[in-house]
């Protein structure tokens, strides 16, 4: 449920109406909006009676129930845009942002190459992946926590914050010390000790769509992470299982717009994994910002045909950057900044 204030409340008004939600058992989540200010109350429904008789105070405007399942996710818990800054980066509002990098970390000579090359095109946020999910077993699963320090060290070489994976409960500390976006890769979106756990480390997440999971089964997981405490969620789309096979996946570009009505929580598009081939890269791109989305994630690699993982769909440095020149105007004609 949530408690809409009337204009002119006191900031004892909302230390009273806290206290006595607490008191009922529930959480609260504040929200300030330039036109209203929300008191969002999360808990068992059971209590709701004692809820709806908040309404009598003098400074609330009304009780009303969340009517979508994600209550913390919704635009009508929160119905300004949620915008956050990662280092220098801007996550939501006005500003686009761009994460680029690798795939995988190999070595520290390729990240640092791909890391300033990104640096020069662009790019505000490096990305490269230390832990890597792969679907065989035999496949390169990266270089984990030496990955890691390599992360940081290019992190402070080009001064780009870094968005790394993060695959278990019990790596999100060491994940966290070395990384400022924490990614929630497509296999772990509905890993609810994982989601609950990264609720608590302190930093952004970068929670990616499941190859099969529905909107409301994403904003559901998002929902862990709100609850759990964590207000910086970043959605990610990364294309869905279809039966077309010319992709590696269908880029649901349908769900940019979707998310953005039922949700404040911001929205980046991964054109990378949506296609699996460089090629597409670009267009797809353009389309995910045409559609609304607050920015990108796209893999970029100094060699691709001899990359240890999605080579095949990984931009030459160049490519990335004549993109980049390619996506400012885009930018300024959807009133956008990049």
């Amino acid at each position: 449920m949530i408690i809409v204030l009337k204009p002119g409340w006191t900031e004892a008004d909302i230390e009273d109406i806290s206290r006595r939600v607490r008191e009922l058992g529930f959480k609260t989540h504040l929200s300030r909006g330039e036109v209203r200010t929300i008191i969002g109350v999360v808990g068992d429904d059971r209590a709701k009676e004692q809820l709806l008789a908040l309404q009598s105070l003098d400074c609330v405007e009304s009780v009303v129930r969340i009517l979508q399942p994600f209550k913390l996710a919704s635009r009508e818990a929160h119905p300004h845009d949620t915008q956050f800054k990662v280092g220098g980066a801007s996550i939501g509002g006005k500003p686009l942002v761009v994460m680029a990098g690798p795939c995988s970390v190999e070595s520290r000579p390729q990240l640092m190459e791909i890391a300033k090359s990104v640096k020069q095109g662009g790019a505000q946020i490096l990305r490269g992946g230390a832990f890597k999910p792969r679907t065989s077993p035999y496949a390169f699963q990266g270089l984990e926590e030496e990955g890691l320090r390599l992360l940081k060290d290019a992190s402070k070489a080009t001064g780009l914050p870094v968005v790394t994976e993060v695959m278990e409960p019990d790596k999100v500390d060491v994940v966290a010390e070395h990384a400022d976006i924490l990614q929630i890769g497509a296999r772990n979106v509905q890993n609810f000790s994982l989601l609950k756990r990264v609720a608590e480390c302190g930093k952004p997440v970068l929670l990616k769509r499941g190859m099969s999971t529905s909107i409301q089964e994403w904003l559901l997981s998002a929902e862990y992470v709100l609850a759990g405490g964590n207000p910086n969620v970043i959605l990610c789309e990364r294309g869905i299982r279809t039966f077309e096979t010319s992709t590696r996946y269908t880029l649901d570009l349908n769900a940019i717009p979707v998310v953005k009505k039922l949700s404040h929580l911001p929205v980046i598009v991964d054109p990378s994994h949506g296609t699996g081939l460089w090629e597409y890269v670009g267009a797809m791109a353009k389309a995910g910002l045409a559609a609304g989305a607050d920015g990108l994630i796209i893999e970029v690699h100094n060699n691709p045909a001899e990359a240890l993982s999605d080579g095949p769909q990984s931009l030459k440095p160049d490519k990335f950057a004549k993109l980049m020149s390619e996506l400012r105007p885009l930018a300024e004609v959807l009133g956008r900044s990049l």
